[in-house]
C-alpha cells in the first residue's frame, strides 16, 4: 500500500469515527475521499460510465449501512473495493447486456497534443476492449493488481481468494490481454 494510501487511512480512521457517530459531513468527507477510487474502479471493472455510477452509488449506500462494521483502525480502502468488486458483480448479473465499454480517461484531464492524446485514446480503448474479454474474476484481479496498484496479498484478500489463485488469475489475465494487444496492433497498424 502507498504512503499516500497509508496517510488517508490514518486520517480516515478520526472521520470513520465521527461518522459512525452520526456526523453526517464526516461521512460526506469519507465520500469524497474515495469517490474517485470507487468510480475508476466500477469503471475498469463495468466499461461503462453510466453502470459505473450506479455501482458507486451502491457502494456508498452499502458504507452507509454498514458503518458499524467497518472498523475505525481497519483497512477502508480494502474494504471499498471489496465491495466495489461485489457491487460490479451484482449489477453485471442484473444487466448482462450492459453499454459499451467507454474510455476511463474521460475521468481525467488531458493536456496533451492532438495526436498524443489520439494515440492514448486508442491505447485506452484497446486496454478496456481487452479487458472485456477476461473472465469477472480474471478482470476483477487484473484490474486491482496492475491498474490499482494493490498487491497480490490485498487482492486476495479483497476478492476472498489464495494469493496463488489470484497470481494464477492474474497470469491468465496478462496473456490474454497481451495476446489480444498484439492482434489487435497487427490488424490496425
Amino acid at each position: 500500500m502507498s504512503t499516500l494510501t497509508l496517510l488517508a487511512e490514518a486520517n480516515g480512521s478520526n472521520v470513520i469515527a465521527a461518522a459512525k457517530a452520526g456526523d453526517l459531513a464526516a461521512f460526506e468527507q469519507l465520500m469524497r475521499q474515495y469517490e474517485r477510487m470507487v468510480l475508476v474502479t466500477a469503471l475498469r471493472l463495468l466499461g461503462s460510465l453510466h453502470d459505473a455510477q450506479d455501482a458507486s452509488q451502491e457502494v456508498f449506500l452499502k458504507l452507509y449501512r454498514n458503518l458499524g462494521k467497518v472498523e475505525a483502525s481497519g483497512n477502508i480502502s480494502g474494504w471499498l473495493y471489496r465491495v466495489t468488486v461485489n457491487a460490479c458483480h451484482d449489477l453485471r448479473r442484473r444487466r448482462p447486456d450492459s453499454v459499451p465499454m467507454e474510455d476511463a480517461g474521460e475521468l481525467r484531464s488531458r493536456e496533451a497534443d492532438p495526436a498524443e492524446q489520439s494515440a492514448e485514446q486508442e491505447r485506452r480503448c484497446v486496454l478496456q476492449l481487452s479487458l472485456r474479454m477476461l473472465s469477472e474474476k480474471e478482470r476483477a484481479a487484473l484490474v486491482l493488481r496492475d491498474l490499482e496498484g494493490l498487491t497480490t496479498e490485498e487482492v486476495a484478500r479483497v476478492l476472498g481468494s489464495s494469493e496463488a489463485t489470484v497470481r494464477s488469475q492474474i497470469s491468465k489475465a496478462r496473456v490474454k490481454v497481451k495476446g489480444f494487444v498484439e492482434r489487435y496492433f497487427r490488424r490496425h497498424v
